[in-house]
């Protein structure tokens, strides 16, 4: 691999965008991470094995995929800008040799090209890591996306904005629990690693950002099919009782408004679940049990109480 700047330093690293006449893009959300110590922290976090698999998203100037390199890892990096793809290729062109290369380029929009990395070789059966500065604009929906449709990781390890790990990690009756909440402790253990000061980017971004590190909990009962969809519903008015909320999302499968009310007593009442309690006061295994109820009712009926 070769080193074309010295990651550590922003002097350096503007110096080095210039002579190319580079400049960093605000709508791909670019920063360099040039503390030292926080890149070792993150990528001690991942704890990496030879020959482990992890994508990086947003590689840049390729500082953490040297990183991920040296400590064995063999890297599938997903990068937008066409200027920095340029460059990574030039600086990664001996480990991308081979029949097997230790560095792999997806180009492009991340949320675009990830569900088609089959084509490389990267199938969705793998075990994989994630890693990487996730830009602020599309750090949720990237993950939401990875678990709702089955890209799992055994591990992740991603910077984020400050308010995004705090709803990652929060609680049921906390102010920052959201569907993104449910959908991430569904399937992963969350631990919020330290908060990264706005100093050690360049550029420096106007709002902190956190570490997190995501580790994929033990195979349990599958999820049923409509639990992420559900749990984005009664989220979307979260401050409604949810026999209303859940009446209004079960109308998706149930035609006539009157079974649409019945629908959604029966699942709240083979859940065990209030009806007027609001979606920010549920944890993980009650939505699991309404939504397999709701599941149950609207897919294969009910039956009516005299």
């Amino acid at each position: 691999m070769k080193h074309f700047t010295n990651y550590n330093s922003k002097q350096e690293l503007r110096a080095f965008l210039d002579e190319r006449g580079l400049g960093m893009r605000k709508k791909y959300g670019q920063n360099f991470l040039i503390n030292p110590a926080v890149r070792a922290m993150l990528l001690d976090a991942l704890e990496l094995k030879t020959g482990d698999m992890v994508w990086e998203i947003g590689p840049g100037l390729g500082a953490m995929t040297a990183g991920l390199l040296e400590r064995g890892g063999k890297v599938c990096a997903f990068e937008i800008d066409p200027a920095f793809i340029k460059i990574l290729l030039q600086a990664f062109a001996e480990e991308a040799q081979g029949n097997d290369p230790a560095f792999r380029l997806i180009e492009g929009d991340v949320l675009k090209t990830w569900v088609h990395t089959g084509l490389t070789g990267v199938s969705m059966a793998a075990e994989l890591f994630l890693f990487g500065n996730l830009p602020y604009n599309i750090a949720a929906a990237l993950l939401g996306d990875f678990i709702e449709k089955g890209r799992l990781f055994k591990r992740i390890v991603v910077t984020v904005q400050r308010e995004v790990a705090q709803r990652m990690a929060a609680k049921p009756n906390s102010k920052n629990y959201s569907s993104f909440s449910v959908m991430c402790s569904s399937i992963y253990k969350i631990s919020l690693l330290p908060v990264i000061k706005a100093s050690s980017f360049y550029p420096a971004p106007r709002v902190d950002s956190q570490a997190v590190r995501l580790d994929l909990k033990p195979a349990e009962k599958k999820l049923p099919e409509l639990f992420y969809p559900m749990v984005r519903a009664l989220f979307s008015s979260r401050r409604k009782k949810i026999k209303n909320t859940l009446s209004a999302y079960a109308s998706s499968y149930i035609i006539k408004g009157e079974d649409v009310k019945e629908a959604a007593d029966a699942a709240l009442a083979k859940a065990g679940i209030s009806g007027d309690l609001r979606a920010e006061t549920l944890g993980l295994d009650e939505f699991a049990a309404l939504a397999a109820s709701l599941q149950e009712i609207v897919f294969h009926g009910y039956s009516r109480q005299a």
